[in-house]
């Protein structure tokens, strides 16, 4: 008993948090109607009445990142002085799309812009020219520079106390300048289980959105019945795969499926804009673009204060915005891990800028491509795409010239994102559940692979799915307070930082 007793002490974050995600799993399995009425109805009040708090703290964020990259600390580092980047900057860059954006893109790349198509902003006439406009607006919007922002504030934090202060991997390190050695003790235990709650919420909902796009994949291109028996045995099989990555360590599996990915997301893009309106594509680059950052400022701080667009902001940024947060400890803490030894200003223009601009070349060319094709009466799948999203890739490429091809692609592009962003999460938690350790024993990342498939399959076979999505919502608000605060602690750290530089500096020169 003693024995039991010392063992849930050291291991006290993964044992609350482990038991408070199986009672959340076995609820959305045993009463799942229940479970979406009773998550939803929290969800829509949290939006509905602190959907303000999410708009302020996120458009905050990006002032933060943009102040720290072109600000006074641009050239500190993560990391010792003497620290080099661990990873050349192809790699760095497509682990972070994998962790951070790929299964995202692949989702919503068609998805979105032909769902605003649809069902544009009120006071937008449905499926016209200034329609087809705004949804690529506010695609770019929601995937642009804010997720980024979301993510960096995470990753920053975490990892100048992991390499700069030689403090364990965990979200409470973050805290150390504010609340000193209570990161040892229950508040920041209180902080840790927060981020693991968050993280395992969040990704076992996205493995089972994942899923249901592969087998709708599957049945699109290869005729298989997209159902139950086939959702689980991708996630059987996708299980085996990034345990074998996981286990194998970050510096092998999980860089070297990253750049794959990454190759193969880049031919699938340039096979969309070749084949697709070219001319149509790059004109809307440009003036996307000059869109977005003509109105970046005043969409990043607009909470739709009456009622005529506070439902449509509510579905969608209030939502989104709800979910990157519920998302951040995971991705943020995996970007940490592979930034070491990179500048401030590096970092910035790395996380921030080259993600935006990829992720707005990337929702031009697919989302741009299926407006096109409505437009000029080539097809009609906007209204269809609003309802099963997850069809929408499939059901654009199908207009292309060897379009089996094309799906095919899509299909391992899809599968290896699946397995990266499974991968880097198992990552994650086992290294919020090993005290922070960065390279926690095959065990342990055995365990949390298991346990996050678990949870998506059940969920799938119960319908709880969308009851956890839900979940993953509602963990969002106090991480966002945490994210405050924590914002709040890396400024004194780096503010703490640099007056000891620069009182070495003077007495070097004394």
């Amino acid at each position: 008993m003693r024995r039991l007793s010392a063992l849930f002490k050291e291991n006290i974050v993964q044992s609350i948090s482990v038991f408070i995600v199986v009672m959340v799993v076995i609820w959305g399995a045993i009463a799942p109607e229940q479970m979406i009425k009773i998550t939803g109805s929290i969800m829509d009040f949290i939006i509905a009445e602190l959907g303000w708090f999410y708009v302020v703290s996120t458009a905050l964020f990006i002032i933060f990142c943009l102040y720290l990259g072109v600000g006074p600390y641009r050239q500190m580092k993560l990391g010792k002085k003497e620290d080099k980047p661990e990873y050349r900057y192809f790699e760095w860059i497509g682990m972070l799309f994998a962790a951070g954006m790929g299964v995202g893109l692949v989702f919503w790349g068609t998805a979105d812009p032909l769902s605003h198509f649809a069902e544009p902003p009120p006071g937008t006439e449905p499926k016209t020219k200034i329609a087809a406009e705004q949804s690529l607006l506010y695609s770019v919007f929601h995937w642009g520079i804010h997720p980024w922002a979301i993510y960096s504030v995470v990753a920053l934090a975490l990892a100048f106390a992991k390499f700069r202060k030689d403090l364990p991997g965990l979200i409470s390190s973050t805290f150390y300048p504010l609340i000193g050695e209570n990161i040892y003790r229950w508040p920041g235990k209180v902080i840790d289980i927060s981020a693991v709650l968050a993280t395992t919420v969040g990704i076992a909902t996205s493995l089972g959105l994942s899923a249901m796009q592969f087998g709708v994949g599957l049945e699109h291109v290869f005729g298989l019945p997209n159902n139950n028996i086939t959702q689980l045995a991708i996630i059987t099989v996708v299980t085996v795969i990034f345990l074998l990555s996981a286990v194998t360590g970050v510096n092998k599996g999980m860089k070297y499926l990253s750049v794959t990915n990454l190759i193969i997301a880049a031919l699938l893009l340039g096979a969309v804009i070749i084949l697709g309106p070219t001319t149509y594509l790059i004109e809307h680059v440009s003036r996307t673009l000059g869109q977005y950052g003509s109105n970046l400022f005043e969409m990043s701080f607009d909470t739709a204060p009456y009622s005529d667009g506070n439902e449509w902001m509510s579905n969608w940024t209030l939502f989104y915005w709800a979910w990157l947060i519920s998302w951040s400890p995971f991705v943020g803490t995996f970007i940490a891990r592979v930034s070491k030894g990179r500048t401030l200003g590096e970092f910035m223009f790395g996380v921030l800028i080259v993600p935006a601009v990829a992720t707005l070349v990337w929702f031009v060319a697919f989302g741009g491509s299926g407006l096109f094709m409505e437009m000029q009466g080539q097809m009609s799948i906007s209204d269809q795409v609003y309802k099963t999203p997850e069809a929408g890739l499939f059901l654009l490429l199908d207009q292309f010239p060897a379009s089996i091809l094309l799906n095919i692609i899509a299909l391992v592009l899809i599968g290896i994102f699946f397995i990266t962003s499974a991968n880097s999460a198992t990552y994650v938690l086992s290294v919020f559940t090993s005290s922070g350790k960065l390279d926690p024993s095959k065990k342990v990342l055995i365990i949390w692979g298991i346990l996050l498939s678990s949870i998506a399959s059940v969920l799938l076979i119960s319908g709880g799915i969308d009851g956890l999505q839900s979940v993953a919502t509602i963990t969002a608000l106090p991480f966002a307070v945490i994210m405050i605060f924590m914002m709040v602690s890396l400024y004194k750290s780096l503010w703490e930082t640099g007056r000891e530089n620069q009182k070495v500096k003077e007495e070097e020169d004394w």
